[in-house]
């Protein structure tokens, strides 16, 4: 079967508003905007160039899933899939079916919201140095992939190039003040716990994930991508044994193959072979079955 992959958008009658590591963003007009998700797949924070088949859709119809559930929680910047209410994207209605979503316009808060319900990671290593993840102190004797007694918020100060930083909540208070900080924490949180139940129903483990938030008119709203194969790590509940690393359903397979190479994790990043590309496209794909019931239509 032939794979084809969408690395790049190149729409010269629409204005780029942003071209991040995996969406490239329009806008539509002053209050809303397009976002595409491509093939693209970032690792260490450097995108790779290499594509994988289908990923883009995988994320866009897992992001609108999680948005449209989680908005009971706290409201979300989502409007819709079908791009045809938009008539000036017409042209493009083949290439942008199933993998865009209009939005409405937030200002990004530059924090990333994680949250840890398992030991695994840079967590893991950090934990092994000093028994504690950004500064939140843990019990002695976990093992790798353990469960920890509680899901803890680990924020990371965004970057606007390379690296995010890994930042312990009282500077996270200074970025952004202790309400708001206090806020983002509690709906990461229950968030997290509320998806993690309803992964752990249909056979998957959520060891840890990020939550992005903006402000429109000043409240506090989801944005960006939601609890995706890129933004968290899935596990196989089936499968899932403490003390090592474990079989997932996220780019870490991508990850463990390039720390493989000793690669310095700067750009330029290698091309990944076929048998890597196609392993991740399944791996992406059977999460989407398992938490939706569907796969994409190809």
């Amino acid at each position: 079967m032939e794979r084809t992959i969408l690395y790049n958008t190149e729409f010269e009658d629409l204005k780029l508003f942003k071209r991040g590591k995996v969406r490239d963003i329009y806008e539509v007009d002053r209050n809303h905007l397009l976002i595409v998700a491509t093939d693209r797949i970032s690792c260490f924070d450097v995108v790779l160039p290499t594509g994988v088949p289908n990923k883009g859709k995988v994320l866009n119809q897992l992001s609108s899933l999680w948005l449209k559930y989680t908005k009971v929680v706290v409201p979300n910047h989502f409007v819709t899939t079908d791009i045809a209410q938009f008539k000036v994207f017409a042209k493009y209605a083949k290439l942008l079916q199933d993998r865009s979503m209009i939005v409405k316009k937030a200002l990004p808060l530059p924090l990333e919201c994680v949250v840890r319900g398992y030991l695994a990671g840079s967590a893991w290593k950090e934990y092994q140095e000093n028994q504690s993840i950004c500064g939140i102190k843990l019990p002695p004797g976990l093992k790798e992939a353990d469960r920890l007694p509680e899901p803890i918020f680990t924020p990371a100060r965004k970057a606007a190039a390379g690296h995010d930083e890994n930042i312990d909540y009282s500077q996270a208070q200074n970025l952004l003040g202790n309400v708001l900080v206090q806020k983002m924490k509690e709906i990461s949180i229950k968030l997290y716990e509320g998806a993690r139940i309803w992964a752990h129903i249909r056979g998957i483990l959520i060891a840890d994930t990020k939550f992005e938030f903006g402000l429109i008119n000043n409240e506090i709203v989801l944005i960006d991508e939601v609890l995706t194969p890129d933004s968290s790590r899935f596990w196989s509940r089936k499968l899932y044994k403490p003390g090592g690393s474990q079989p997932s359903f996220d780019k870490q397979f991508v990850r463990d193959y390039l720390e493989s190479l000793h690669w310095d994790k700067n750009p330029p990043a290698p091309q990944l072979p076929l048998d890597i590309v196609l392993k991740t496209e399944e791996k992406y794909r059977q999460a989407l079955r398992l938490l939706s019931g569907k796969d994409i239509e190809e």
